[in-house]
């Protein structure tokens, strides 16, 4: 047998973590490196909070896991703490970012229904968008690399240019469900939306009677110094995908939607066997209460003005190799003149830095969002240096 007992779907480097403390990871070889990729967006409280420790060690000993059959006071508490927090009236949990793109999808198109015009299914996405690898998810994107072998995929979406408003606007008809949306796109890059062209979006869709669709899965809870990205924009969808940061490491997303948006989301619509699990939920509340605390969000705002300033300061040192700095708070890009990916190889196994690569020659610096002004200058001192004795290679 020549395959491996693991699928082999994912181009694994040398790293083999075993233990994580704070913004560190471990590897079994005892390597020790500086996680500023954290798990892509998903460690906001780094490696082994002890809120979130104890909470997932407290509710393991009581009750993991029942039937979705059953009422869930562990659900209703989470889910009335978010909807407290945000513009939605109404949550669906689901185990992953993915889940959270499908319901979203799901609630757009029932509500279409409900309201008597079930012709318009079909959401209008975006260029070098990244919604998740199910099928529906690669549905909703034009990359190439998501989506050959696997047709037929699934109908009901246009795809149009990020940051064209008129583009967008120009592809909406009869058949029209809504956009979905990242605000500032991850895997694509860091690419950040204009305010003109978030805030054209909700104007067309309240003009037109279209739900706008947010995939915050990896933008949100925190990552930009907001709670949730579309706060920079002083705008609200109508629908919500969330994910990555919401469980701390735990799997665990959210379709969150306002009463009107949801109301064709009725008994027998939709379901999970595990979303919403007790276990979940506990994760769910401590990461919460990290995150909602006074003066958290404001110190995310603040690392992250203080290390996009850092990184600037170190682009004119190593100008051959860098660009420019693209983002918001905690979720940063670093624009390469040459191969991401390449370099990020490069810190990863000879500057015990982990970055992740994302598309345009972008490296995404995703902290944990608990870093201090040590890891700011650990992390910049680690790039520097990393730059200073990197070679490119030429595209020619």
């Amino acid at each position: 047998m020549t395959i491996s007992p693991l699928m082999p779907v994912y181009p694994r480097c040398g790293v083999r973590p075993v233990r994580g403390e704070g913004c560190y990871l471990y590897g079994e070889d005892g390597a020790k490196y500086l996680d500023f990729a954290a798990g892509i967006a998903v460690n906001a409280l780094g490696h082994g909070h002890p809120a979130l420790t104890e909470a997932i060690t407290r509710q393991a000993a009581t009750l993991m896991h029942v039937s979705n059959l059953y009422g869930s006071p562990q659900q209703e508490r989470f889910a009335q703490r978010l909807v407290d927090a945000t513009f939605a009236d109404t949550v669906f949990f689901t185990n992953s970012g993915a889940e959270a793109v499908e319901c979203a999808i799901k609630t757009a198109r029932r509500y279409h229904y409900a309201s008597g015009a079930p012709e318009r299914n079909t959401l209008i996405t975006f260029d070098t968008a990244f919604h998740g690898r199910t099928l529906g998810a690669i549905s909703a994107t034009n990359q190439a690399k998501m989506r050959d072998g696997f047709e037929p995929l699934l109908p009901g979406f246009k795809y149009a240019t990020f940051n064209d408003l008129d583009g967008a606007l120009a592809l909406i008809d009869g058949a029209t469900a809504g956009f979905l949306v990242e605000p500032i796109q991850g895997e694509g890059g860091i690419r950040v939306a204009t305010r003109e062209f978030l805030q054209g979006l909700r104007r067309a869709c309240d003009e037109h009677g279209l739900l706008l669709v947010l995939d915050e899965v990896q933008a949100g809870y925190g990552r930009t110094g907001k709670f949730f990205a579309h706060e920079l924009y002083g705008i609200t969808p109508d629908i919500m995908a969330a994910a990555k940061g919401i469980g701390g490491g735990f799997p665990l997303g959210a379709c969150l939607a306002t009463e009107n948006a949801a109301k064709g989301m009725v008994a027998g619509t939709h379901g999970s066997t595990y979303g919403g699990n007790p276990l979940a939920m506990a994760a769910g509340e401590a990461v919460l209460d990290v995150i909602l605390a006074d003066g958290f969000l404001e110190n995310v705002d603040a690392m992250g003005m203080r290390l996009r300033g850092s990184l600037e300061q170190m682009i004119p040192n190593h100008d051959h190799l860098f660009e420019s700095v693209r983002g918001h708070g905690l979720m940063l890009g670093l624009k390469l003149k040459s191969d991401s990916r390449r370099f990020v190889a490069h810190c990863r196994d000879n500057h015990g830095l982990l970055l992740v690569a994302a598309g345009e020659n972008v490296v995404r610096i995703l902290p944990p969002l608990v870093i201090d002004d040590t890891h700011v200058t650990e992390c910049v001192e680690r790039l520097s240096e990393a730059a200073r004795v990197y070679v490119p290679v030429s595209d020619d």
